[in-house]
This record gives C-alpha cells, sequence and structure tokens, in this order.
C-alpha cells in the first residue's frame, strides 16, 4: 500500500501505481473526505472478496490564502489521481449542516468541485453521511476519528507504520469501504403497488374457476 501524505507542491511517488497492478483488481472505488484546508484521498482495491488499500493519503491546501485558488489545485489534483489510479467509482462524505453558513458554503464547494472532476471522466459519484460512514465502519454512528482509524487497521489490515498522520486520509479510505458494503448489499424487490400489480407480476398464480356445468 502506499501512503502520500504530500504538501500541496508534491506529487505522490509512482510506486504501486502502475497499470499492470491496477488491472487485477474487479474494481477500484476511490473514496474522498471533502475540506477547504485539507481533502483526504483513498483508494481501495477489490479482487473478489478481498480488499487492499492502494494508496491514501492528503490534499493540502491552507498554503492559498485565496478560496478560489484552493477549488483550482482539488480540481487538479482530484483529476490528477483520477487519472493515475482509475477508480471504477468514486464515494464522497455529505457535508454535514453547521451553524457556520461560510463554512458550510466553502465546504460544499470543495464537494462539488471534487464531484466535477471525476464526472468529466463518466466515473459514478455516491455520496454519504457521516454518520452513515460511521455506523457502516465500526458499527457506532458516534465514533471519534480515532476509533475509525483504529477500525480500518483492523479490517483492511494496514500496518501501524502505514497509518497516516492526519486522519482526513483515513475518512476518505472509510468512505471508499462504506461504499464497498453499501453496494453489495442485495437489492430487495418492491412488492405489488395493488391487487393489480400482483396480478400482472404473477399470472401463474392466479387460478381461475371453472364455470358449473347447466
Amino acid at each position: 500500500m502506499e501512503r502520500t501524505e504530500h504538501s500541496e507542491e508534491m506529487q505522490p511517488a509512482d510506486r504501486g501505481a502502475r497499470a499492470t497492478d491496477l488491472r487485477r483488481f474487479d474494481r477500484i472505488i476511490m473514496g474522498i473526505d471533502p475540506g477547504t484546508n485539507v481533502m483526504g484521498y483513498g483508494m481501495l482495491g477489490v479482487e473478489g472478496k478481498r480488499l487492499e488499500v492502494i494508496v491514501m493519503g492528503v490534499i493540502e491546501l491552507s498554503r492559498f490564502e485565496d478560496h478560489y485558488r484552493r477549488l483550482h489545485r482539488i480540481y487538479e489534483r482530484v483529476s490528477g489521481l483520477a487519472a493515475q489510479y482509475l477508480p471504477d467509482e468514486v464515494a464522497l462524505e455529505a457535508p454535514f449542516f453547521g451553524k457556520n453558513v461560510q463554512s458550510m458554503l466553502k465546504l460544499g464547494r470543495a464537494q462539488g468541485v471534487a464531484m466535477a472532476a471525476v464526472l468529466t471522466r463518466d466515473i459514478p459519484v455516491a455520496e454519504y453521511a457521516p454518520r452513515t460512514i460511521k455506523m457502516s465502519v465500526t458499527g457506532n454512528g458516534q465514533a471519534s476519528k480515532e476509533q475509525v482509524a483504529n477500525m480500518l487497521k483492523h479490517l483492511l489490515g494496514i500496518p501501524q507504520e502505514e497509518m497516516p498522520r492526519l486522519m482526513d486520509a483515513t475518512d476518505a479510505l472509510a468512505v471508499a469501504l462504506t461504499h464497498y458494503y453499501e453496494t453489495g448489499k442485495p437489492a430487495i424487490a418492491k412488492g405489488p403497488k395493488n391487487w393489480a400489480d400482483f396480478i400482472a407480476r404473477n399470472p401463474d398464480r392466479i387460478v381461475k374457476r371453472k364455470k358449473k356445468s347447466e
């Protein structure tokens, strides 16, 4: 697993990212934890029922004072990551509603720009609420970042020395894992709307009464 905690001007290393390595996965899920100061990302490879962390890291944005420069950097880096790791699906953490309207607006923009960066490559996008992610990974919707990170370490077999310093990276990986769980659930067929709908769906189960002979 490649860990790339890098500053704004650094690029992730190439090891572990070669196409020959990525082709063995049935699907690759990219998780994104949107942020205006630090944005986390993680790539989860699925090979049969086996999961592997391909890469996780952060995009540091705090060195840019201008908010629009940060948005540009998000688009640039997310596009680059999508081109390098070729994810089949992308999952993002949906912004939670807070009291600070300006912060919510900026976070929503950051999420939207990250979405646009992958949608231009025709990659399907899904969103999950923070509580859903915590519940999916730890079984506790109120779990702390530390608890989420520790559970990921256990579930995905991440060595301690490869655990990132900034938990934005593990938060993003948690989003990817949640998407894996959610998309793996069996589809529940909807029941008939009414008696006529039931008959239309099950014509072989309707027994017609024979008319009595006169």
